[in-house]
């Protein structure tokens, strides 16, 4: 395991720097922007600003990198992100803060393009799967992490904002001054939403949902705590619960979708979600029980509906691998990552304004039903293919939203090697 680890630990710890960065500053736009009275609907656009930046980020940064190099373009890249956070604070209108989303958006796409380039580079066939799974935990790690850090400061201050810039400038000094090669970066051409779709509806469909709860969840969480009244404290740790759940389900769901048809798996985890904002949802009645047991149920709500969204991710991506050719895997790679950044952009924007016209509550109401059309729709699929063998499918790995075309590739081709050297052992035997 170290010796595997060696060639990587700096791009790693670097990467757990940034998402500490990153992940401070999601929720610190909640709080803040809470102090400066912007209303659910102003902070649902800043929210999908971010993912606007974030889908153009995973387009242009291969030709970047190819124009003038990948260690420029990561050192820009850092620059900017690292600036633009610090300038949140100097001017706190809506229509400021969503074009510096974009900015760090794009920023941040672009350094996974390019740090998972390197990390790709640095695996063998043999070593992929491990390496990128470390890589998915440190970045949840640095995002649970970032929670812990915003209870040292006030959202009300710059201090945190500042925090957060200097963590991302940090970060990339041991990627920067480590002696790993630099790899080449080829982007395969995303592949179209008519030949995805045809190839795989239901993970077609399921990715767009998945997109805006993703974004739901991490963009629009810290300001359904702030406008319900927990303290910041209290938010941070609401935060930390719809990531830390993922760590907890990723292994189990991982587990099943090697053993049985993805798409019941697919429809459970979905229903899972389904209740849980059920129960966030009445965790704001006036239930007795409800109300005698503080907080939690509102926390674990959220363990368990951000639980599944990080392995419905990767249940998506391998159910979609599951019909595609080795050669097909590529493109539609670009096509899921971008099919998904549309739902991350919509996803906000519709929250945002139930919350606006119903309350902070309507949070739980958009999550719930994008969970139960998942749900209903995976159950519908059922009806209209024929279920493929556990043993014909290609391996599980889980893979965060977060990730580039360039991971989502690299473990899509992992999982259909490690298919085919079980299916040829098994063959052997």
């Amino acid at each position: 395991m170290f010796q595997m680890l060696s060639g990587v630990w700096a791009l790693l710890i670097g990467i757990v720097l940034i998402m500490l960065g990153n992940g401070m500053h999601f929720t610190l736009i909640g709080l803040r922007g809470e102090i400066e009275g912007f209303s659910a609907a102003e902070l649902a656009v800043v929210t999908s600003g971010y993912f606007m930046g974030f889908l153009s980020g995973a387009r242009f940064t291969p030709l970047l990198i190819r124009r003038v190099g990948h260690v420029r373009v990561f050192a820009a890249l850092g620059s900017f992100m690292s600036a633009g956070l610090i300038a949140f604070t100097l001017l706190a209108e809506p229509w400021a803060w969503t074009l510096l989303r974009i900015l760090v958006g794009f920023c941040m796409s672009g350094i996974y393009v390019a740090a998972e380039s390197w990390l790709n580079n640095a695996s063998t066939n043999e070593t992929r799967g491990k390496i990128l799974s470390t890589y998915m935990i440190a970045q949840t790690l640095g995002i649970i992490g970032a929670q812990g850090l915003l209870t040292l400061g006030d959202a009300a201050t710059s201090a945190l904002f500042i925090g957060a810039s200097i963590l991302v400038s940090v970060s990339f000094a041991p990627v920067l001054l480590s002696v790993t090669p630099v790899p080449a970066v080829e982007v395969a051409r995303p592949m179209s939403l008519r030949k995805l779709f045809s190839s795989s509806p239901l993970g077609t469909i399921g990715i767009f949902l998945l997109g805006s709860v993703y974004a739901t969840q991490s963009g629009m969480g810290a300001v359904f705590g702030s406008q319900i009244g927990l303290s910041a404290s209290q938010v941070a740790l609401f935060v930390a619960m719809l990531f830390a759940g993922a760590l907890v389900l990723q292994y189990p769901i991982g587990w099943l979708s090697d053993q049985m048809d993805r798409r019941k798996l697919i429809f459970g985890a979905a229903l899972l979600g389904a209740a849980a904002c059920a129960m966030g949802w009445l965790a704001g009645s006036d239930a007795p029980w409800l109300k005698d047991a503080g907080l939690w149920p509102l926390m674990a709500a959220a363990f368990f509906a951000g639980g599944v969204t990080t392995p419905l991710y990767a249940l998506f991506l391998a159910y979609t691998n599951d019909f595609l050719s080795i050669e097909d895997m590529p493109a539609a790679s670009g096509g899921l990552v971008f099919t998904f950044g549309l739902g991350a952009i919509f996803g906000p924007l519709a929250t945002g304004w139930a919350m606006q016209e119903l309350g902070p509550f309507a949070f739980w109401l958009v999550l719930g039903a994008t969970f139960a059309i998942t749900a209903i729709y995976a159950l519908y699929r059922m009806t209209q293919r024929a279920n493929l063998p556990a043993e014909e499918t290609d391996s599980y790995l889980g893979v965060l939203p977060t990730a580039s075309p360039v991971a989502v590739e690299a473990a899509g081709a992992w999982a259909a090697d490690q298919a085919e050297a079980e299916r040829d052992g098994d063959a052997a035997s």
